[in-house]
């Protein structure tokens, strides 16, 4: 077993000199986090090399790489502005970042993007085995989680991504959204960088697929998807060891060579419309005109790093900076003093060091990022424990960096003061600071990263294969069809809405089908089985349904029993005294919660929200049941939250006690019973030892096992007729 990383880039730079390819490592906090995992034992990492490689040459690349643990994805330059420049960096990057303005959704773009991932997954086919653990990155790879769980089912499969996840509304703008949910919950365990994220993520899937959710667990077919943060670090000690370094000193030195009474800003950040680069130079050109005082006393060191500047938002991006830095300086530089110092480049690792060493302040205040990890450089070089950082609401690092001082990066005001307390701040409470978040990123350093989600990876593929031990198929339903074989009094206790049928937004449309009246008539052909119906429905809708058939009924929880070819009985002393306050309290939320609907049982009383609008619907439910179980439990009354329903009964009224009420006297050799809802759980604790209970739906349960759903309750009381008929052949 062996671990496979896949993103859009591999973590070397290919070169090509004199018809020769040569590789040097790159710099990205990707690669150096996931460097000991790829390098270390049979790992590999899948991804682009980053140049195009005619076929030709293809093979030799291939093997050099194979040196390193690599393997690389050709794409073709037409692949690379259609998939990467496209769908990538003009859809998912300007949508996730909340800049919607700038999206552009191109047919093509969308098209080359299912093939380019498709390409990925048949690379990634030639290096994997089934048992391989497989660790996707970043949004370029949307869709791969889902094309490599088609070809590998029981894949263990992990995906991170870097950037920010939306919030519904923004996320549902994207025509091809349900396709980038369903790639995506192909994953087992899909991780972000904060808690955000993982809410804006869980609310899109459920609003836009069929899936439901649990805290952070989806739940998909037959598979259960955990969705968590993970905030990423940054390899603490190498930072902090490379401003000791000579080379660094030396560079420190040059640099606040004249400057000592001069307070130093740093911001370094890569060109993009998300960095709220402009916004910092305006803040600080509203300090230099309220505080005047500060003239000639502070600098703005500014590096940004050039990216994608042949797109039309990017070079007006540059050339807006290029002219209001220049406008900045001409009004208010002297002979001997410039407030900024522009670099429109990048710089080598250890130059960056030396501005992290020597800058008072660090300004770190994107618009929107996953993470940001140039704060978390800064605090990693400080080892004097001074300086301070201004870190923007909006960067992933702000939910665990709270010493630093944040800001709203739209607040122009709010960035300034921020910068002038932190000049004035005094050196005690910059060391406190300091020393708190130092000891954040050294703790949760890139490795640890590395190793919480491959850790919780492998905790999610044992509970998965912990419920599948569980799941009633296959192995499970051959142990129940050999006892089955082998008794002769059975009995099935069978609940009816989401175990026999699906469930419907109008209740009174899951009336029964032809092959589930088969079905029940296949039963009951055979004299030694019992078919008990055991539901919260009314009786008279049982009655219409059922009364037919050779069954025997139990309606409205327990309140009402009848068996076959006799008359219905309702349980003695039973009252419906209190439905009427009861009522009236419901219909307040009912008012105020278009879709929902009280459905009156002789002896209850159900409120439904199946089709209220998606969230409202669970915190009026919540609201009903926080506010109303003191009233029903003065009243003797049992409130059941049910699968979108909450139902007010009497308390003798329990599906475990009806069944046990019908077993009275009966000493059946085989039990089986089926139920989906809270309800049902009273029946499997009910029931004796011996006896085969299933959940439907593979949530937490009191039943030895579970099924998926209708289809798989009906898959398997089908096989065990087909069994009896083979049996008699």
């Amino acid at each position: 077993m062996k671990t496979v990383i896949i993103s859009n880039r591999l973590p070397v730079k290919i070169i090509e000199e004199n018809n020769e390819y040569s590789f040097i490592p790159s710099e990205g906090g990707l690669a150096t986090g996931l460097g000991d995992v790829y390098k270390t034992g049979n790992s590999i990492w899948v991804g682009w090399p980053g140049i195009d490689v005619p076929a030709e040459r293809q093979e030799e690349v291939i093997q050099k790489l194979g040196e390193l643990n690599l393997y690389p994805v050709f794409l073709t330059q037409e692949e690379i502005n259609l998939y990467y420049e496209g769908f990538s960096n003009e859809v998912l990057w300007p949508v996730f970042h909340y800049l919607v303005t700038y999206a552009h959704y191109e047919q093509n773009y969308w098209d080359c993007y299912k093939s380019v991932n498709e390409k990925f997954a048949k690379s990634a086919m030639q290096v994997l085995n089934r048992r391989d653990k497989i660790w996707i990155q970043d949004y370029q790879l949307l869709l791969l989680p889902g094309i490599l769980r088609e070809k590998l089912p029981t894949a263990t499969i992990g995906f991170f991504q870097h950037i920010p996840f939306p919030s519904y509304e923004i996320f549902r703008l994207i025509p091809w959204r349900e396709e980038v949910l369903n790639g995506l919950i192909g994953a087992d365990l899909i991780g972000f960088h904060t808690y955000d994220d993982v809410r804006h993520f869980i609310s899109t899937a459920t609003r836009l697929l069929p899936v439901n959710s649990s805290s952070n667990i989806l739940s998909s077919n037959e598979r259960q998807i955990v969705v968590e943060a993970f905030p990423m670090g940054i390899d603490f000690n190498k930072f902090s060891s490379l401003t000791e370094s000579e080379e660094v000193q030396y560079e420190i030195t040059n640099f606040r060579n004249g400057k000592d009474d001069m307070k130093i800003i740093l911001s370094i950040d890569r060109l993009d419309y998300s960095k709220g680069i402009l916004e910092r130079l305006k803040a600080l050109e509203l300090l230099l005109q309220l505080h005047p005082e500060y003239i000639g006393k502070i600098e703005l060191f500014m590096v940004v790093v050039p990216s994608r500047d042949t797109v039309q938002q990017y070079s007006e991006l540059r050339d807006q900076i290029d002219q209001f830095v220049g406008n900045l300086n001409a009004r208010y530089r002297s002979m001997d003093w410039i407030p900024v110092n522009y670099f429109y480049r990048s710089f080598p690792i250890e130059t960056l060091s030396a501005l992290y060493a020597s800058a008072d302040i660090c300004l770190v205040t994107p618009m929107r990022d996953g993470m940001n990890l140039v704060s978390k450089e800064y605090i990693a070089s400080r080892n004097g424990d001074d300086g301070v950082l201004i870190l923007s609401e909006m960067a992933g690092a702000s939910k665990e960096l709270t010493d630093a001082l944040i800001v709203n990066p739209n607040n122009l005001g709010d960035i300034m003061e921020a910068i002038v307390l932190a000049l004035k701040m005094p050196l005690e409470e910059q060391k406190r600071r300091m020393v708190a978040m130092r000891t954040i990123v050294e703790k949760f350093n890139v490795k640890h990263w590395v190793n919480n989600f491959i850790l919780r990876l492998n905790e999610v593929k044992d509970t998965q294969k912990s419920l599948l031990t569980k799941h009633a198929v296959n192995s499970v339903n051959e142990i129940i069809a050999a006892k089955y074989a082998h008794t002769q009094d059975r009995v099935f206790f069978l609940d009816y809405d989401g175990t026999l049928v699906d469930f419907t937004g109008n209740i009174d449309d899951a009336s029964p089908d032809d092959e589930l009246y088969d079905l029940i008539e296949n039963l009951t052909i055979d004299k030694t089985n019992k078919v008990v119906i055991i539901s919260g429905r009314r009786h008279e809708t049982l009655e219409a349904w059922f009364g037919h058939l050779k069954v025997d009924l139990i309606a409205e929880h327990g309140a009402w029993q009848k068996s076959q070819g006799e008359k219905w009985n309702c349980l003695p002393l039973l009252t419906d005294q209190w439905k009427q306050e009861i009522k009236s309290q419901l219909e307040t939320y009912t008012d105020r919660t278009p879709g929902s609907f009280i459905e009156e049982k002789s002896y209850s009383l159900v409120w439904h929200y199946r089709k209220a609008e998606e969230g409202l619907g669970d915190l009026r439910a919540n609201e009903i049941v926080s506010h109303m179980k003191i009233l029903a439990a003065d009243k003797g009354l049992q409130l059941m939250p049910g699968n979108k329903v909450i139902e007010f009964k009497n308390m003798e009224v329990n599906k475990g006690k009806a069944a046990l009420n019908w077993l009275y006297d009966k000493h059946p050799d085989f039990i089986l019973a089926l139920g989906d809802d809270h309800t049902d759980e009273d029946i499997f604790k009910a029931l004796p030892e011996n006896a085969f209970t299933i959940k439907v739906g593979n949530n937490i349960s009191e039943a030895k096992y579970y099924l998926n759903d209708f289809k798989e309750v009906r898959k398997l009381l089908w096989s065990l007729v087909k069994e009896e008929f083979v049996d008699r052949d």
